[in-house]
């Protein structure tokens, strides 16, 4: 299983954010102040540290925890392309926020000087978990020496080495995570309907480096070469080109709205439908499916 096809395509807030954690963690990994970084209830009731929420919302404690939790936040991209980028930039907002709250306050109720959580996204990543297993469906299913494992295993198991890779400094910021996705998930005051203006994720579209896509048509020529355009169009219309059929979807497109938990033989009749346009696809998708309790 996968994320759909390769890059950041229609995925430029997660482009965006893979990016900012990257750059931070690089940052404080290179002057060597990983130990500065986390949580703890010194820094954020005593020292009044709060600059400390902002970096830990993106750097990494170590290159490993770096190594694993941008490959979840590269798989768990399939969720923009599902919901689009204003309304998952809105899930990231809700999520790391309702994840920080918790932790914030279990550090005031144990005010325990020699507890610090770890630094890094966790909140946004274990959040992601709750739609991966409600509404990613297994494609693929296998044994290992007798053992059976699903095509989602894998990002189980990466989840599952990322929230132990610190013991219990990264353990209660996977669990808080894992609350704020519950708690986005039922709907309370329509949160799954709120997303943010247009220009806000059009600025990140900006703002990051241009994902690797199909490559744009070259510009239409004349086949005629020299020949005047008069005499171009005389040939045209004596030589009319057919008119083409229905074009059949590109594989990719029809793999990414699989990817995002659609039957392939829906996908595919909506990308007819749209023309191949893959954000109308997924509007058509969307709206035929029956409305959330």
């Amino acid at each position: 299983m996968n994320g759909g096809p390769s890059g950041f395509n229609n995925a430029p807030v997660t482009r965006a954010f893979v990016i900012a954690c990257a750059l931070f963690t690089v940052f404080f990994g290179i002057q060597g102040r990983f130990n500065k970084l986390g949580l703890s209830y010194q820094d954020i009731f005593q020292n009044f540290r709060l600059w400390r929420l902002i970096v830990s919302g993106f750097a990494f404690s170590s290159a490993p925890e770096l190594m694993f939790g941008l490959y979840l936040l590269y798989y768990f991209r399939v969720f923009e392309r599902q919901i689009g980028s204003n309304k998952y930039s809105v899930f990231i907002l809700f999520s790391i926020t309702v994840s920080f709250l918790f932790e914030v306050l279990t550090l005031a109720l144990l005010k325990d000087p020699a507890m610090k959580l770890t630094s890094g996204p966790y909140g946004l990543i274990f959040a992601s978990f709750v739609p991966f297993y409600f509404d990613i469906p297994v494609s693929t299913r296998f044994r290992v020496f007798g053992v059976h494992f699903s095509d989602k295993s894998f990002i189980y198991l990466a989840g599952l080495q990322l929230l132990i890779s610190s013991l219990n400094r990264s353990l209660l910021p996977g669990m808080c995570g894992i609350l704020a996705g519950s708690l986005y998930r039922p709907n309370f005051f329509r949160i799954r309907k709120a997303k943010f203006p247009e220009f806000i994720t059009s600025f990140f579209s900006r703002l990051s480096l241009p994902s690797m896509g199909n490559p744009p048509a070259a510009p239409s020529r004349n086949v005629l070469g020299s020949i005047p355009s008069h005499a171009g169009r005389q040939a045209e219309s004596n030589y009319p080109l057919p008119v083409p059929s229905t074009i059949e979807p590109p594989e990719d497109s029809i793999a990414m709205l699989v990817s995002m938990g659609f039957d392939r033989n829906s996908a595919r009749q909506a990308l007819v439908q749209a023309r191949n346009d893959i954000n109308a696809a997924t509007n058509i998708l969307l709206e035929a499916q029956p409305p959330l309790t």
